[in-house]
């Protein structure tokens, strides 16, 4: 089988200091599909963004080494050309799009090639159909569901049927539907011979369709793994790569200790939310038994993040009522004692530095700067307190804004989809951070499609459908296939 992708030493760093690619030999066959796999920051997203071209075309730094695509030199094609090769689906989907509605999204990239009408009317067509967009076509980009904006980038890249696919991150913050419609579109490319690389972290879903898994860290390739390596290897091995799970049957449900702390109250009592005339949430009531860690789930769509920010007062319910100890909270109080974690989280982060974005706000003093080390340390981010946040991974920015929580000492914290950017290491983390803060009184609800996290984290399911809770139990007194099945696995 003839290389498609050829990579020969090759070195890359964004400044002069760090090099985040070091040595890189890398062949990807005609018809492959790789997976790239390993801890956050260890150079997946970097060697994509080499093979399409945005380094050293928008990301500028110190390339060395040499590569081909059809034995061609990268360096001697122009972006246009390499573009028109490479479909891109990136973490952060809206870092890609240019129009306002979903269609103009989706047509956006055949209008650049210079299709006629045509043609790009039937290409939208058939790439909104395959990935089940088409009945939101007219809808504006701002308005659909951070799931739903994922979908949208991968039927833009298929309405330009490139060679190559390069997808770092496709699942993150899709619900377990869309993310098997997912894997059977990467599957369905891969039988049209086209030649696909996925920087992943869940890997689950590529169980079947990847042909070589290729482990990264610190900037190099360690080993490559065939998929019957990959299947033989044990969980735990898996786990010390700092890996996720293969296969989600796998994964042992652990017995948990709910904490009997309740320092206060918390009730959600007949919140209902109604836009555009149509009920997202209708008669929800929810109440804190113990001080248990509640996993919010559900389908894209169904009112997990709504729930939510009403909940911690950054959107305002139709009618109902959130009490803290009884007492009836407003939106505005509720910011006092109730924190919220976006999914968008460059919209959270404001600091010059990591210690800077902990204590803004804050009355600094050594005091406080110690206590934003030691949680730095404890998030595994202490190395990098020096950098200014929005240069973090997605992963690390997770973790960050989780810290601003702790040292501004929320008694709730709403987290939503708090590991979308996460490897199994800090997934695993931040899942004995939040069980530690829980130990000492705070509430959790953690609204996320994260098999794996739900079940390191929560000590109780809740799941939304339709803007109503149709399941409600604890983890404890259940199975992982029971836990799979809920989440629609």
């Amino acid at each position: 089988m003839e290389k498609k992708i050829s990579i020969k030493n090759l070195t890359f760093s964004y400044d002069k200091n760090t090099e985040q690619l070091k040595g890189i030999d890398f062949d990807v066959k005609k018809g492959e599909c790789v997976v790239l796999m390993g801890k956050s920051g260890c150079g997946k997203s970097s060697l994509t963004r080499v093979v399409n071209g945005l380094i050293p075309n928008f990301y500028t730094g110190h390339l060395n080494g040499n590569i081909f695509i059809d034995d061609i030199k990268l360096d001697e094609l122009k972006s246009w050309e390499i573009g028109r090769m490479t479909g891109n689906v990136f973490q952060d989907p809206r870092s890609q799009f240019f129009a306002n509605e979903v269609g103009g999204e989706v047509a956006f990239g055949c209008e650049n090639l210079g299709l006629t009408h045509k043609e790009i009317v039937e290409r939208v067509n058939k790439s909104s159909e395959d990935m089940g967009i088409k009945d939101i076509l007219d809808k504006s980009m701002y308005t659909i569901s951070y799931g739903m904006r994922q979908k949208v980038a991968i039927a833009s890249a298929k309405a330009i049927d490139p060679d190559i696919y390069i997808l770092d991150e496709p699942s993150a913050n899709l619900d377990i539907e869309s993310t098997k419609l997912l894997k059977d579109m990467i599957g369905y490319l891969k039988d049209l011979g086209k030649t696909i690389i996925v920087a992943e972290h869940r890997l689950y879903y590529l169980k079947g369709i990847a042909d070589t898994y290729v482990f990264m860290n610190e900037g190099r390739i360690i080993k490559k793994l065939s998929q019957d390596e990959v299947n033989k290897e044990h969980s735990k091995e898996l786990m010390n790569m700092g890996l996720r799970a293969i296969d989600l049957k796998s994964i042992e449900l652990p017995q948990k200790k709910i904490s009997n702390i309740k320092k206060f109250n918390l009730e959600v009592c007949n919140i209902s939310k109604v836009l555009d005339k149509k009920y997202i949430l209708k008669d929800i009531n929810l109440d804190f038994h113990s001080n248990e860690i509640i996993g919010l789930v559900g389908k894209n769509g169904t009112g997990k993040s709504t729930l939510g920010k009403i909940i911690a007062g950054v959107m305002k319910e139709s009618c109902g009522n959130i009490l803290l100890n009884k007492e009836k909270l407003k939106p505005k109080k509720r910011f006092e004692s109730i924190w919220y974690i976006p999914q968008d989280l460059d919209t959270q982060l404001f600091g010059e530095d990591l210690i800077d974005e902990l204590t803004t706000g804050l009355k600094v003093d050594e005091e406080l700067k110690y206590k934003a080390e030691k949680i730095l340390k404890k998030l595994d981010l202490y190395d990098y307190k020096d950098r200014h946040p929005s240069t973090l991974s997605g992963g690390q920015k997770q973790r960050l804004v989780l810290g601003v929580a702790i040292i501004h000492g929320a008694k709730v914290i709403v987290l939503d989809e708090p590991t979308s950017g996460l490897d199994g290491i800090n997934m695993r983390r931040v899942s004995e951070v939040i069980r530690e803060m829980n130990k000492n009184g705070r509430k959790f609800i953690v609204i996320s499609h994260d098999i794996e996290f739900i079940i390191n984290a929560c000590d109780r399911l809740i799941k939304l459908d339709d803007g109503k809770i149709v399941e409600d139990y604890y983890l404890n007194s259940s199975s992982t296939l029971e836990v799979l099945k809920s989440m629609g696995y």
